[in-house]
């Protein structure tokens, strides 16, 4: 394992050979989906092996995701791409977190909201908001507030939500943000808006947003209790540094980054591991990130073709 050398205060960031060097060190993983497991149409190289290795060791694993949908959906969707049920305990989302929190209204943003919600959703996805004694409108003028879940960003965009955006701000609703990813990489390798972008131009114009998922602590303590272990046993693996190493830092929990995710294009890619390290030190200074550890894919042992399949995709 080698770990490059730091001029400033940051914690340094070691570079492992793979996962299986780590697996000794903690009892549970807490694992990111798109950009680590996936890209949403299929399986990263490596990434079913590498998790049915944990599971051989007796690791728990929880799919930590900042996707809008329920459990069983994403466990639908990972299903589909060859990741069984048994290669993890449970799928923890900004979504049911979300929806925990309306739910339960035990926290002051949510006491005194209101029942009747605009959903913001791509077409047919309306049922993420639906089971929690809310009343779904169509208008801004008829909510109480809004809840953002999904986007479809072939079909719909930051900008055509903009005029609902504005009707909701001049009568000063809330946004309960069920998804803060800002981008989401395509397949095909292109950055794609995600929800997140919607809550974020909200904000930008002034209105008031609840975030839901990664960083915010509130689904890490979830984590926490279903796996029943302290933050020192747990390794978070994550993509964004703004949300899996700001979050897993925020919860006290070591993160892994995964470099071939949403940032792969910031950096360098080569067969020459020092290439790779270099370029992931300068991306970690200009965002002041400090993860624990950084791997080019989430791979049980790295590999030559690890790198070149990392950035082909």
């Amino acid at each position: 394992m080698s770990v490059p050398a730091s001029s400033d205060l940051r914690p340094r960031t070691a570079f492992p050979d793979g996962v299986s060097q780590l697996a000794g060190r903690y009892d549970s993983f807490l694992l990111d989906q798109w950009g680590v497991l996936h890209d949403g149409a299929a399986a990263h190289e490596g990434a079913v092996a590498c998790l049915e290795a944990l599971r051989a060791a007796g690791k728990g694993v929880v799919i930590l995701s900042n996707s809008g949908r329920n459990g069983s959906e994403n466990e639908a969707i990972l299903a589909s791409m060859g990741f069984h049920r048994d290669l993890y305990d449970s799928v923890v989302s900004a979504g049911d977190d979300a929806r925990d929190a309306l739910l339960r209204r035990d926290e002051p943003a949510y006491r005194d909201l209101g029942t009747r919600c605009l959903p913001i959703t791509r077409l047919g996805e309306q049922h993420l908001a639906a089971g929690l004694g809310l009343t779904l409108v169509e208008k801004p003028e008829q909510a109480d507030f809004l809840f953002v879940l999904s986007i479809d960003a072939e079909r719909q965009s930051v900008a055509g939500w903009r005029p609902v955006l504005e009707r909701a701000l001049s009568r000063g609703l809330p946004m309960i943000c069920g998804n803060p990813d800002r981008h989401r990489v395509h397949p095909g390798g292109r950055l794609l808006e995600a929800p997140g972008a919607i809550a974020l131009a909200y904000e930008r114009m002034g209105g008031v947003v609840h975030y839901h998922g990664k960083p915010e602590p509130r689904i890490y303590r979830t984590c926490l209790q279903r796996l029943g272990r302290p933050p020192g046993r747990l390794l978070a693996i994550g993509d964004s540094l703004e949300h899996d190493v700001q979050g897993a830092a925020r919860a006290g929990v070591d993160c892994l980054f995964i470099g071939g995710g949403i940032h792969r294009d910031e950096l360098t890619w080569s067969e020459g591991d020092p290439v790779f390290q270099r370029s992931c030190e300068a991306l970690f200074a200009r965002n002041a990130a400090s993860p624990t550890f950084c791997l080019q894919t989430f791979a049980w042992e790295a590999s030559s073709q690890t790198a070149s399949s990392a950035a082909g995709r």
